[in-house]
């Protein structure tokens, strides 16, 4: 296994145990990436910086560009800095995620942070998901706008993943809580999985559901990562045995994984910037699912912003509706700082 790994299920179980109490990343180190990742594609779309921290990934009218960790890991924190290309984005997609789908093909798992670029003068919006199991016909995606502009300096994107919870964070800040439920059965992400990061045209679907493309007059569109952090559990997917960072979980699993400020941060942000939630969407489900936590406030605010899909109620604006088969119709959100 890879340079990444430090031992390092006895920091993770540090990790844990501070995340009980609200975790700050500045607590972990971050490591070159060579240590830790390999190029996925793209050929000369990827350049390392000379100091070996930074990554620029491209996307041009050949090919975009990706890198993919050394190592699977089983449960873990990972994180990376992140600046997103500038002006006329629309079509484009960055992507920070996990996935096995290499190594389960058919039942894979994956827990996602994905960028959707817009035309100039909109904003860039960002896209959770999780996959459990090749669950993939059940989309549990969210969408948010940001306070600030991610295209303007470098913000950090983390994924905190255990047996029992999925945390979300940008620059520290909660976003997205998954807690893992027994009906969810095998839909919660539970395969060891690598990291990946990818730059791709998704003109498709990503920008107003593929009403505007990518433009290649504005190519290469360009984006940096640094400040890997890669803090788990490497597993070998072949090896079933019980891992020894298991004795962490328990400890987490009997505490509230968000502190109480951590946690009125989340609530903020997604009261301010949270566009649209599976779990408000009574197009695609009569009833939410069973890891869904309905708060009014946002149930109020999302269905006044779109009664159709949030409400059942009749659009305000033709032809706005949600596409159940493809993974985001973007809005925009307000600008609200935090």
């Amino acid at each position: 296994m890879g340079k990444s790994v430090v031992g390092y299920c006895g920091l993770f179980l540090t990790l844990l145990l501070v995340s009980v109490s609200g975790f700050h990343h500045g607590n972990l180190p971050v490591i070159p990436f060579d240590e830790g990742y390999t190029q996925l594609f793209g050929e000369d779309n990827l350049v390392v910086h000379r100091d070996g921290h930074t990554v620029h990934l491209s996307l041009d009218e050949r090919t975009g560009s990706g890198f993919v960790s050394q190592d699977l890991y089983l449960h873990g924190y990972f994180s990376a800095s992140i600046k997103l290309p500038a002006d006329y984005t629309a079509g484009v997609v960055v992507a920070f995620y996990m996935s096995n789908g290499d190594t389960y093909e058919k039942n894979h798992d994956e827990i996602d942070f994905e960028f959707l670029g817009n035309i100039r003068g909109k904003d860039w919006r960002i896209q959770t998901n999780i996959y459990g199991n090749g669950s993939t016909a059940l989309g549990r995606e969210e969408r948010y706008s940001l306070w600030f502009d991610p295209a303007d300096d470098f913000h950090r994107y983390s994924i905190l993943w255990t047996d029992s919870h999925i945390i979300f964070y940008v620059d520290d800040v909660p976003i997205r809580e998954v807690v893992r439920t027994p009906t969810m059965g095998g839909d919660f992400p539970s395969k060891p999985m690598s990291l990946y990061a990818t730059i791709w045209d998704g003109s498709d679907w990503a920008t107003n559901g593929g009403k505007y493309r990518v433009n290649y007059n504005y190519a290469p569109y360009t984006t940096e990562f640094s400040d890997f952090a890669l803090h788990g559990c490497a597993a070998d997917p072949t090896d079933h045995s019980t891992s020894t960072c298991d004795a962490s979980y328990t400890t987490l699993s009997k505490a509230e994984a968000i502190s109480g400020s951590q946690r009125t941060k989340m609530d903020r942000f997604r009261t301010k910037y949270m566009t649209y939630s599976y779990c408000y969407d009574r197009v695609r489900y009569k009833t939410p699912l069973s890891e869904c936590v309905i708060s009014p406030q946002e149930a109020q605010r999302l269905k006044s912003f779109d009664p159709v899909t949030f409400g059942g109620g009749r659009p305000r604006h033709h032809g706005r509706r949600h596409r159940r088969n493809q993974r985001a119709a973007a809005v925009n959100g307000e600008a609200i700082s935090m």
